[in-house]
């Protein structure tokens, strides 16, 4: 790794292997908070939610192969996401957590298929796969969207730094 064009560019670090190396750098990528549900009702934290294709409307978001939802996102025909506003922290934290009944106490209704949607969110998505990939320790899952609805304005939750931060407009 070279060092960035800048004066004041820290000099490049060595990592023992890559994986240190990008685990340490994507602390410093403040990435959107997103809540991935199934049905079952299964439900994880995500932050590697993106927009693939506007036409048609794609989207995509990865999960760990070994993660407790990672069968769900194997086997299900459809998605949604969650986009999460600033009041929306004690909800990712829930999501995020190992061993809970994380749709305890949260209030979500059904679509015909079972496919939890989120009440309170910024935003949420459905959508149907498309796509299913295996990329190293991860699955790629990407859909077509379907259905969504956003709840007026809302300051984003993002992760940066192993934290939940808010993201407000500089101007």
């Amino acid at each position: 790794m070279t060092a960035l064009p800048y004066s004041d560019a820290p000099p490049p670090s060595v990592a023992p292997d890559g994986a240190d190396l990008l685990r340490e750098t994507m602390r410093r990528h403040a990435a959107g908070v997103t809540v991935i549900t199934f049905p079952g009702p299964v439900g994880f934290t995500a932050t590697s939610f993106t927009s693939v294709s506007l036409r048609p409307a794609l989207v995509s978001f990865c999960v760990g192969v070994d993660a407790s939802s990672a069968p769900a996102a194997r086997s299900a025909d459809r998605f949604a996401v969650h986009m999460l506003g600033t009041a929306n922290a004690g909800l990712a934290s829930r999501f995020a957590r190992s061993g809970v009944d994380r749709f305890a106490s949260v209030p979500w209704w059904a679509q015909d298929d079972g496919l939890p949607v989120l009440y309170g969110v910024a935003a949420w998505l459905s959508a149907r796969i498309t796509l299913r990939q295996t990329i190293g320790d991860h699955l790629l899952v990407v859909g077509e969207i379907d259905s969504g609805a956003t709840a007026g304005q809302a300051t984003a939750l993002v992760h940066h730094n192993g934290s939940f931060a808010s993201a407000h407009p500089l101007g």
